[in-house]
């Protein structure tokens, strides 16, 4: 390194740059006497170090703020969820709703891998220690939040007026909003206190009006997206009352 005396409380620097603490870099008497080369090839070797040494915590705090973006990015996987599926695909966890004759709701978790959601093995579910109606009213409350942090989109007539509502996403829970029990006191201001509520596949949730004539047009595309959708939850259609469990009051899959 190139010694050097300190001249205090200098208030610019030589090449106009501020002084750090009050004080401006001089060469001392020791290094006048150096050849020229000499104190450009250490001044040039000093920068070098500086440009490595920043170019190192540079890419070192980009790292972290990328795995800080990223953990911000990525929810955290629920595991108290409970997935509505076609009847043949029931487990002895699983539970029918009332009046339903093609859906049950079988505990689930969602998972990093594709398809994203999976129910529970035997095994794994016997961990808990919980009967599937226990399981059922904790998942309740894991709906009830998730619900909170989504917005529905709100499809509307010409007029301005709401035809129907439906919560997607591309993560597979959608289905298992279903069960929130907020889930009608959040449409009643536009709906009444029943609502009509759908969800033909694992990623989205429509919620219509308790009235037939407001769904009928609909139903040939629900029934669509049912029969499309290799992971398809349900053709059955749920009344919703605040406080009342879903109950399937109508089916618009056929046979």
């Amino acid at each position: 390194m190139v010694p050097y005396l300190l001249i205090g409380h200098a208030k610019t620097l030589a090449d106009g740059a501020s002084p750090r603490h009050g004080y401006a870099s001089v060469p001392s008497a020791a290094t006048k006497n150096l050849p020229h080369s000499f104190l450009t090839q250490n001044i040039a070797l000093t920068a070098h170090v500086v440009h490595r040494s920043a170019t190192k915590f540079h890419l070192a705090l980009l790292l972290v703020l990328s795995a800080i973006s990223l953990a911000q990015e990525s929810p955290r996987l629920e595991t108290l969820l409970m997935l509505p599926e076609p009847r043949a695909l029931r487990t002895e966890q699983s539970v029918t709703p009332e009046n339903a004759k093609k859906t049950v709701f079988s505990p689930a978790r969602e998972i990093a891998d594709v398809p994203g959601i999976e129910v529970y093995p035997k095994e794994d579910f016997q961990r808990y220690g919980l009967s599937p109606e226990t399981f059922a009213e904790r998942a309740k409350k894991s709906a009830d939040r998730l619900l909170a942090q989504l917005k529905p989109d709100l499809i509307k007539d010409a007029e301005g007026k709401i035809l129907y509502a439906v919560y997607r996403g591309d993560r597979p829970i959608m289905a298992c909003l279903l069960i929130a029990p907020s889930l009608a006191k959040n449409f009643s201001e536009h709906f009444g206190p029943e609502i009509w509520v759908i969800a033909p596949d694992r990623h989205s949730l429509y919620i219509f009006p308790a009235k037939p004539e407001a769904l009928e047009e609909f139903i040939p595309d629900l029934a669509s997206r049912y029969e499309a959708d290799p992971h398809a939850a349900s053709s059955e259609v749920f009344a919703i009352k605040a406080g009342a469990a879903p109950r399937v009051v109508a089916d618009f899959g056929g046979s």
